[in-house]
């Protein structure tokens, strides 16, 4: 996608990516593994505890189950946290007007290379078209951003049309819920600066999202992992709900485990 698209009262175009000096996600074994397409890579918590991150996944094309989440969205779709760009690309080829954002030069690079349009720019900075977005994606564990989900989707409330769909890829396990420090590190011991991150299953999810004035349309599971799809409680069609899944997803009202 190039130039400047409208939809749904979204304007999307090429616009100055927000000077920042590098941090957390830049000049470290993220972006190095970004450039590369290739891991392993993994967060790491000061006690030594590792989760493995999937870069290879991330850096190649999106597969069935991505393809199963991106076709229930509605309207201009903001990928929060868009990584090498994955999903902004089968967006993009699905006809959807789609942005990126992400603090990371390296993953706003490769984004725009495939093609797709992306922002270097933080969730919590001003964001185009606030108010205004169809569908907002949180994939990968990026309900993690800032180390306090419920923060997060509050500012997702706030970028979200009043109707709009939030989608989120919740931690397997039923009883994930915790706020951590983490460091960026690769098979070699480099590390990358330290930042608050926070890993979170379906029920808690489930909960936090109540309390929040999110009311849970759908929640479904495939491929290892699972997915709750959100809308705000006070939404004017009380009514819609996300698309139905493919064959490719496996819809469940079970709790994610």
């Amino acid at each position: 996608m190039s130039g400047v698209r409208e939809a749904t009262g979204v304007r999307i175009g090429r616009q100055a990516d927000t000077p920042r000096e590098s941090g957390t996600w830049s000049n470290d074994p993220y972006s190095r593994a970004l450039r590369t397409g290739r891991g392993p890579l993994f967060l790491r918590r000061a006690d030594g505890w590792l989760l493995p991150l999937d870069v290879e996944r991330w850096c190649a094309e999106a597969d069935a189950v991505d393809l199963a989440v991106l076709r229930r969205c509605e309207g201009a779709v903001l990928d929060v946290g868009c990584g090498p760009g994955r999903l902004v690309a089968a967006l993009g080829a699905l006809g959807r007007p789609v942005l990126g954002i992400d603090v990371s030069a390296a993953a706003v690079a490769r984004t725009n290379r495939l093609g797709g349009q992306a922002l270097r720019r933080s969730v919590f900075e001003s964001l185009p078209g606030e108010g205004r977005w169809g569908t907002a994606l949180l994939i990968d564990g990026n309900v993690g951003i800032g180390g306090e989900p419920g923060a997060l989707l509050d500012r997702m409330a706030q970028l979200l049309d009043m109707d709009g769909l939030l989608i989120v890829e919740t931690a397997p396990g039923p009883d994930v819920d915790e706020r951590v420090r983490v460091r960026v590190t690769d098979a070699r011991g480099a590390v990358g600066s330290p930042f608050p991150w926070a890993r979170i299953g379906t029920p808690a999810l489930l909960r936090l999202a109540e309390r929040a004035g999110w009311r849970a349309v759908d929640q479904w599971a495939a491929g290892g992992r699972c997915f709750v799809a959100l809308r705000r409680c006070d939404a004017r069609s009380a009514n819609s709900s996300a698309e139905p899944p493919n064959s490719a997803a496996v819809t469940s009202s079970q709790r994610a485990g």
